[in-house]
């Protein structure tokens, strides 16, 4: 049940046609896990517990860099050379104390992915590589969740949500090619700093949509952003029953 300081709070959502108080309590009632709390993972993990997200999980093994600050918003000059994690709960409590925010210091590997990501209903994939990608995808699968992927660089963007259920895609279906690109890194292009912020709060976005049972989400979908032509483009993802893993 919503408190009265909740409905409150979330005042502008409740009453939007279509979200009321029953979307409220879903969001409350919701477990997220936020991988990679930097550019992309700053804003998701503001918007989620501004939101009302019940709990939320932050993984990461940085630490602040002044590079950051460009477009990491979390974060403040005095923080540079301590844990994102920790900074990012101190602020994220502070905007709203009733979400529960957990933090691991760590990288999601094979290893580990499963094991944390048990506990959260939905995540959101804020990496920059392909092979952490593979991993979340495949710890997804395995586990049965749905995952939000974003994805930045230079002035263009990508969302797209995998796995929200049996029949749906997965990040393999659009890239199927894990063994080449797993051995690629990004080239270093750069970032438009409010790119970040704009892929994030779609993939949030995404993810609110998915918790209250919206349908109108980006199943089966890849949403393409280009910032300098302004353009919007999306186009569909053919589900794969066995992607190549060549």
């Amino acid at each position: 049940m919503l408190s009265e300081q909740d409905k409150e709070r979330f005042n502008r959502q409740i009453i939007l046609p279509e979200f009321g108080e029953e979307a409220q309590q879903r969001l409350q009632q919701a477990s997220v896990m936020v991988v990679g709390v930097g550019g992309l993972g700053s804003v998701v993990g503001l918007y989620l517990v501004a939101a009302g997200v019940g709990k939320v999980g932050l993984a990461d093994n940085d630490r602040v860099s002044l590079s950051n600050l460009q477009r990491q918003i979390l974060y403040r000059e005095n923080e540079v050379g301590k844990p994102k994690t920790a900074m990012a709960k101190q602020s994220l409590a502070a905007l709203n104390s009733n979400t529960k925010i957990l933090t691991f210091d760590l990288m999601i590997t094979e290893a580990n992915a499963a094991e944390i990501f048990s506990d959260f209903d939905i995540i959101i994939d804020c990496t920059d590589n392909f092979k952490s990608r593979y991993v979340i995808n495949d710890a997804c699968v395995g586990l049965g969740k749905p995952f939000v992927y974003g994805s930045v660089s230079g002035y263009c963007g990508q969302v797209a949500v995998f796995n929200q259920d049996a029949n749906a895609a997965t990040y393999r279906c659009l890239f199927p090619c894990r063994r080449q690109l797993q051995t690629m890194t990004n080239p270093n292009m750069g970032v438009l700093g409010v790119l970040p912020a704009m892929i994030a709060s779609l993939q949030v976005n995404e993810a609110i949509k998915f918790i209250t049972g919206n349908p109108n989400g980006l199943r089966n979908q890849l949403l393409l952003v280009n910032m300098l032509t302004n353009d919007f483009q999306t186009i569909s993802i053919e589900p794969l029953r066995h992607p190549n893993d060549e």
